[in-house]
């Protein structure tokens, strides 16, 4: 198998620019947006915005790779490094070191690409990892890095990367590459082209024993937060996991050719749905602050603790809404406590409901 590393051109990528220039226009309209939202809320609001948004980002790009994290305990870390007030929830080191590497790529945006950079987010990603060898450093194991599934005596093997030997000579090409295509670099390139050609080229590298994918979608970010100018809060991790296996399939197909035109394309589209996933969860999110300070104080713990949960699932919501069933559940209360709370919040217009009995279901009322 030729993959393409192997190839004569490497690491020279072929690409149209023709179908990605509509999708860059976009981009920049969308951005503007996105700022605009950001720019509308209270400072206050606007470190719970940056918290919830980061959280999210972490948990998802760590679910990617099959990482389950607890959100409050990513959230509570995240609020410590930010310098914010924080409860004294207990955290596993991988949620403090994703938190850190999450506070170290918002923070250092606009500085160029190097390898401390990438070896101090390694470190921070490893935290707490006894089950790889090298931390905080390109691997040097000689064993072939490859991405395999299936079973041990029969893998399929989806990509070989680079032996380990040739990585820092690959990782010194690629540091120069990013920063020469910035937009002060020599050879600037539009954003969702750099981003996508970052990414792909990255994972290809694939330069570590492990934390790879989570390393690339941080060096996404990086990317598109120094061609807009700022940090882009943008939910990228949380779309690619929405379409993990169109993204699988994608890396893999263009991981056996140079002309990436088609994976270009998808990346692109994929950052726009992200943007517009961003817009919303914004929206969400400064809809959420609004609704507690309308209702500061008026509910009792059970109805506290059950809101809480209602936004813990986001903008969509329960699937199918919130039951009378669930309100138990969440609460551990009877059910003739659960009818009054409920019928309580409705009354409140906390929440609104459809159906009767028990058909009913209840929504936040965030209008």
């Amino acid at each position: 198998m030729k993959w393409n590393w192997t190839q004569e051109g490497w690491p020279h990528f072929i690409y149209d620019h023709a179908p990605l220039e509509p999708l860059e226009s976009r981009f920049l309209l969308s951005s503007g947006e996105v700022i605009g939202a950001v720019r509308h809320v209270s400072d206050e609001e606007r470190n719970l915005l940056r918290i919830e948004l980061l959280s999210d980002e972490a948990v998802k790009t760590s679910e990617i790779e099959g990482e389950m994290l607890d959100r409050l305990s990513v959230q509570s870390s995240l609020r410590r490094q930010f310098g914010l007030d924080a409860d004294d929830r207990p955290s596993k080191p991988q949620e403090r070191g994703i938190a850190e590497m999450m506070v170290d790529v918002y923070d250092t945006w606009s500085a160029p690409l190097n390898d401390e950079t990438l070896f101090r987010w390694h470190g921070m990603l490893m935290t707490g990892n006894r089950h790889i060898g090298t931390v905080g450093a390109y691997r040097t194991h000689e064993d072939a890095m490859q991405i395999v599934s299936g079973r041990l005596d029969n893998p399929t093997i989806h990509y070989e990367a680079p032996p380990s030997r040739q990585v820092p000579a690959e990782m010194a090409a690629y540091t120069e590459w990013f920063n020469k295509t910035a937009p002060l670099g020599e050879l600037p390139l539009p954003a969702l082209t750099r981003a996508g050609i970052g990414h792909l080229y990255f994972e290809s590298i694939h330069p570590f024993e492990d934390g790879n994918g989570r390393l690339g979608r941080a060096l996404a970010e990086k990317s598109l937060a120094q061609n807009i100018g700022q940090p882009s809060l943008i939910a990228l991790a949380y779309t690619i996991e929405n379409g993990r296996k169109a993204y699988y399939d994608q890396l893999e197909r263009h991981q056996r050719r140079l002309d990436i035109t088609e994976w270009l394309v998808y990346f692109a589209g994929t950052i726009l749905d992200a943007q517009q996933t961003t817009l919303m969860r914004v929206a969400f999110y400064i809809s959420k602050a609004h609704f507690y300070d309308r209702f500061r104080g008026q509910f009792n713990d059970r109805q506290e603790k059950a809101i809480a949960r209602m936004f813990r699932e986001g903008p969509g919501g329960f699937k199918g809404g919130l039951s009378a069933d669930n309100y138990i559940s969440i609460t551990r209360t009877s059910r003739a406590t659960a009818t009054r709370d409920l019928h309580d919040l409705v009354e409140k217009d906390a929440l609104t409901r459809t159906g009767e009995r028990r058909h009913a279901r209840y929504a936040l009322n965030l209008t």
